[in-house]
């Protein structure tokens, strides 16, 4: 086969690898113990739909809203589960002790025993008052997960 010939079946050999990626996991559970760990939020599919029903005692809610509103992510190869409900939050905890907003609220409302959540945000892991004109936290209402998440919203789906 002359040279050219070689180059061309090379290249066209080349192409079709080039066109060919990994086979996706076909459950989030395949997904998870293949990437071990993602922190990627990700809708869940209608195969999670009962898990979600059944951890989070959504029985009432309609299952297209179920899925609408959970969603999961892979830790140490485990699915994990997080509906949204109302103003729950599915990502990162806001870990900080400072919050700009917080302290202009108290500002203008000096010595509050409580800063509302709107100023906050509902992904603090404290509980915030007024010490005069400064925002201060008065305790821990979540807990942090080992990846940064709100532990109390998260569940391990079964495998």
């Amino acid at each position: 086969m002359p040279r050219i010939a070689w180059l061309a079946a090379l290249l066209i050999f080349a192409a079709i690898l080039g066109g060919i990626h990994p086979a996706r996991a076909d459950s989030p559970d395949a997904y998870c113990r293949q990437a071990g760990t993602d922190d990627t939020l990700r809708a869940i599919p209608d195969q999670l739909v009962p898990t979600a029903i059944r951890l989070f005692g959504l029985s009432a809610m309609p299952p297209a809203e179920v899925r609408r509103s959970t969603y999961y992510r892979c830790m140490s190869g485990h699915v994990f589960v997080c509906n949204l409900g109302a103003n729950l939050p599915c990502g990162k905890a806001d870990t900080s002790r400072d919050l700009a907003g917080a302290d202009e609220w108290c500002a203008q409302n000096q010595n509050s025993d409580f800063i509302p959540m709107y100023v906050t945000g509902h992904d603090t892991i404290y509980r915030w008052r007024c010490d005069g004109p400064k925002a201060v936290t008065t305790g821990t209402v979540f807990q942090v997960d080992p990846r940064g998440f709100v532990a109390e919203m998260w569940k391990e789906a079964d495998p």
